[in-house]
């Protein structure tokens, strides 16, 4: 008997465009891996930084994705719109995970979006950084945001069996399903505790069923 196909929420009356909203998990590693591989990669051969400060970089690159990661859950994807035009795009940035958490095609991010994030944020970088210290610090950049989205992955389609897989499955379901305003962190609450968003607020029933 074979498994009944998962009924995910319809975005678009477009079969065309419908199929851009759903993602092989699989997808970011084989897209992103490889770019982060020959970035660092490239700084080894072709510049004369020292393996200290490659991986210094590198490191930082990776702080550096988790508090972008905590801007962007929370003022990006909850932001809270009032135009028909903002709300929409909201919710298919991020609304839409809220109304159907479990849905295995939709937990990690679609090409698209990503690619444009990722030109944006790594021209910014760029601009900061300079053309030779991007290369290390963007390939833990990319580091940072795969374990992030399998992290995200994981915690929802999984029951995790460690004690920190336990953690930051119940720190995200807090934040899904008690408190949409705190825990904006998923692949770590650092920058929750650094913020003072790590704990979980009162939140009334009324309050509650508008996060909903």
């Amino acid at each position: 008997m074979s498994t009944p196909k998962y009924q995910s929420i319809r975005l678009f009356k477009s079969d065309f465009l419908e199929q851009f909203t759903h993602v092989h998990p699989a997808l970011p590693a084989l897209l992103w891996g490889p770019v982060m591989v020959w970035l660092f990669y490239t700084s080894y051969v072709n510049t004369t930084l020292g393996l200290v400060s490659l991986f210094a970089l590198f490191g930082f690159g990776i702080l550096v994705w988790t508090f972008t990661e905590y801007t962007l859950h929370r003022f990006v994807f909850h932001y809270e719109a009032r135009s028909q035009v903002g709300k929409r795009i909201v919710y298919l940035m991020h609304g839409l995970h809220h109304d159907d958490p479990k849905d295995p095609t939709r937990l990690v991010m679609p090409p698209l979006p990503a690619l444009i994030y990722a030109f944006l944020l790594f021209s910014v970088f760029k601009a900061t950084l300079g053309p030779i210290y991007v290369m290390p610090f963007f390939s833990g950049f990319l580091l940072g945001y795969l374990a992030y989205d399998y992290i995200h992955y994981y915690v929802h389609h999984f029951n995790p069996k460690t004690r920190l897989g336990k953690y930051l499955k119940r720190y995200h379901l807090v934040h899904h399903f008690k408190d949409h305003g705190a825990k904006w962190g998923v692949s770590s609450p650092l920058w929750d505790y650094v913020l003072g968003t790590a704990e979980e607020r009162s939140v009334n029933a009324d309050e509650r069923s508008t996060q909903s």
